[in-house]
């Protein structure tokens, strides 16, 4: 079983930056790729960027990905969502994912363990 927590979501204004942090715990052989989504309200959950075991295999939303930037030490069961130039329509739920398979996919039914979400908020 593996536990999943995010946290350093908040209320910020428009054009700022702000960091998620998410950390995996339990059972290490199920700890491979991590990701993250989000949902807004209303809205169905969407792919933001996931990161490989090793930390060498990125993919990421091609939307975001000029603003957004996920971060992962070899093998570590931490990850970062490095967030700027927030806008109001990024407001949203963000959960984090982890899946056994060490590489890094957008599906997320291929995710196992996931976490409650933290929320962003970004103000006009």
């Amino acid at each position: 079983q593996v536990q999943v927590v995010e946290s350093g979501g908040g209320l910020v204004q428009a054009g700022d930056s702000l960091r998620l942090s998410c950390t995996a715990s339990g059972s290490g052989s199920e700890i491979g790729a991590m990701g993250w989504y989000r949902q807004a309200p209303g809205k169905e959950r969407e792919f933001v960027a996931a990161v490989s075991w090793g930390g060498h295999q990125i993919v990421s939303e091609r939307t975001l990905q000029d603003r957004f930037t996920i971060d992962r030490d070899y093998g570590a069961h931490l990850i970062t969502l490095q967030m700027n130039s927030l806008r109001p329509d990024d407001s949203a739920v963000y959960y984090c994912a982890v899946r056994k398979d060490e590489m890094a996919v957008t599906n997320p039914t291929l995710y196992t363990y996931w976490g409650r979400g933290t929320q962003v908020t970004v103000s006009s």
